[in-house]
């Protein structure tokens, strides 16, 4: 079986992350279907060539703002050739999914809305609502309103750009949770920026059990009930355990993605049907 090809953007500069690890992880629900290569873009410059169907950009650390005039160019320049060769109609068209970090990077590429600091980080487990558009979003089929994600970001995008988002034909899908009484806009946590690119603020790769384990080591569980307080620690793992929540999200959008991704593509190069269809329910 001729295999799609998948580029992992790793957008993590050297950091310890789990996000990683659960890519791969999803990655491999679906078998040989997939190859993939990784591409250490902050650390060490790289980025992918027009020869890979779809392509994983990670979140990462820091401000999206900061780049060294090398690697932020080189990123941005293979955002822009994605971009062009799906307009121009190259076949297959190329899939992309943008998280966090890179979702404020895109967002700020494409002319989305204003990545701006938050005045405080956000920490844990939030709810998000789709907008009008998502509930239309097939990534986000079965989803209640609102869903739970994990939200882990010191800058936000913000104030959208209305008609330019209408001009290239992008859709917010989701917005962050609604706050009564404090005065500030919700921010953007989901844009389709074209059928084929999309992306979350948010960690749809986040696992459960993952963060359990790795929140529960002593020296982290100190920092966050200092840096949060001891009641959003408590509150975090409390949603960690619930099943409709962040393990829920988990199992649907990238998943999904990934398998409409791979038909799409497969059906593009007019190869064969696969003769086995992936459950993401069931395998993740």
């Amino acid at each position: 079986m001729e295999s799609v090809r998948l580029a992992i953007l790793d957008m993590y500069d050297n950091t310890p992350n789990l996000g990683m690890g659960r890519i791969k992880d999803l990655i491999a629900i679906f078998g040989d279907a997939y190859e993939y290569d990784i591409f250490d873009v902050r650390g060490k410059a790289e980025t992918p060539d027009m020869s890979y169907d779809v392509y994983i950009s990670t979140g990462g650390p820091g401000s999206p703002h900061d780049g060294d005039g090398v690697w932020d160019v080189l990123y941005y320049d293979w955002m822009e050739a994605v971009w062009q060769w799906n307009l121009l109609g190259e076949m297959p068209k190329k899939q992309v999914f943008f998280i966090c970090h890179s979702f404020q990077m895109a967002c700020k590429h494409f002319g989305i809305g204003k990545v701006i600091k938050r005045n405080t980080p956000s920490f844990g487990i939030f709810p998000v609502h789709p907008t009008d558009a998502g509930k239309y979003e097939p990534l986000f089929d079965s989803l209640p309103d609102p869903f739970y994600v994990a939200d882990f970001r010191e800058w936000q995008v913000v104030a959208p750009d209305e008609q330019h988002i209408e001009e290239l034909g992008a859709e917010i899908l989701a917005l962050e949770k609604i706050r009564p009484h404090i005065a500030l806009e919700r921010a953007l946590m989901a844009v389709r920026f074209s059928p084929e690119i999309v992306g979350t603020q948010f960690h749809p790769e986040a696992d459960a059990e993952g963060m359990r384990h790795h929140f529960s080591d002593p020296e982290r569980r100190d920092k966050i009930i200092k840096d949060h307080s001891e009641l959003k620690y408590l509150e975090m793992l409390s949603h960690l355990r619930d099943p409709d929540k962040i393990s829920f999200t988990q199992r649907i959008i990238l998943p999904i993605w990934l398998s409409r991704s791979l038909r799409a593509v497969r059906a593009q190069k007019r190869l064969p049907e696969l003769g086995l269809i992936v459950s993401a329910l069931d395998k993740v």
